[in-house]
């Protein structure tokens, strides 16, 4: 837990690229001592569906469809700094579509940032922690609920960063419903224009938005395509492949075409549990005690797998 509570400390966690000399980092960059079980997606969904249960809200399934990309970046890619979520030296993750918060909580827990009492509390009354990303809490960068604004701020910290002449690396997760908006693209045409090579996208394709499949509600194409026509250094992958993800993240990096890097990963709404699989309806859905149970159930089955 906070030492003090978020009301009075308001100004110093405002989120911000630090105006001092650049921090640079060692070859490949320090890595925090993570333990090898760490970031677990199993254990990880579990986090979410404590969450949801406790507070009584929605968005399991558009936190489930990340949890293997957040689960890679943790694990091996993000670095913070003496394991400070306001490290002025940190790499910076936005999560543009700030829905998908309980998943990002799930990995503040797994960093030790956020501890049972604050996962216990989602959602209710006087908790720090809302159902949206919310910059207020250290760990978050944007306050990300109205979509296809996380994007413009991660191009806008990548741009100050690569300014000051810092190695740090911006990363955004999009969900694909959320390419709908035009400042996506806005922001796009500007990080191609700059040269952005310290910005990494990565886009949650699982096909479904809040009132259908984004192909229904507005067809989005091949989007490795349309972000390569965007001026992006593009990759398409398996997104529940942690190998798979870990590879293509570390392909891009060390691209040297001077250009903003793009990621899409295919992934399940709503995977690990299997009746909440492409089933939309989980976007809105509450978890009652049957449900709640069921779900868990599903989640032991399969962290008993070899």
């Amino acid at each position: 837990m906070w030492p003090s509570s978020l009301a009075d400390r308001r100004d110093s966690l405002r989120p911000s690229v630090p105006c001092e000399a650049p921090v640079l980092h060692a070859a490949n960059g320090p890595r925090a001592a993570v333990h090898e079980r760490s970031f677990e997606p199993a254990r990880m969904r579990r986090t979410i569906l404590e969450m949801a249960y406790a507070g009584s809200t929605v968005h399991i399934g558009c936190a489930f469809s990340i949890v293997e990309l957040l689960t890679v970046l943790y694990r091996h890619h993000l670095r913070y700094p003496g394991n400070d979520p306001r490290a002025a030296g940190r790499d910076y993750l936005v999560l543009s579509k700030g829905h998908g918060v309980m998943a990002q909580y799930a990995c503040m827990r797994e960093k030790g940032w956020l501890d049972d009492a604050c996962i216990g509390a989602y959602f209710r009354d006087g908790t720090e922690l809302k159902g949206l990303s919310d910059s207020r809490v250290a760990g978050l960068e944007v306050t990300s609920g109205s979509l296809g604004h996380g994007l413009p701020v991660a191009v806008g910290i990548a741009m100050g960063l690569k300014r000051r002449g810092a190695d740090q690396k911006v990363y955004a997760i999009t969900g694909d419903g959320e390419l709908n908006e035009g400042t996506i693209w806005e922001g796009a045409m500007v990080a191609s224009h700059h040269r952005m090579d310290n910005l990494m996208v990565l886009v949650d394709r699982n096909g479904f938005q809040a009132m259908g499949t984004t192909e229904d509600v507005l067809a989005l194409g091949d989007l490795e395509a349309k972000f390569a026509s965007f001026g992006f250094e593009t990759l398409s992958v398996d997104g529940h492949d942690e190998v798979a993800i870990d590879a293509a993240v570390r392909r891009l990096w060390t691209s040297i075409t001077g250009k903003p890097k793009a990621i899409i990963a295919r992934t399940i709404k709503g995977k690990g549990v299997p009746f909440m699989e492409a089933d939309n309806r989980w976007h809105y859905t509450r978890l009652d005690e049957r449900s709640y149970a069921a779900a868990l159930q599903s989640l032991e089955h399969a962290e008993a797998q070899p």
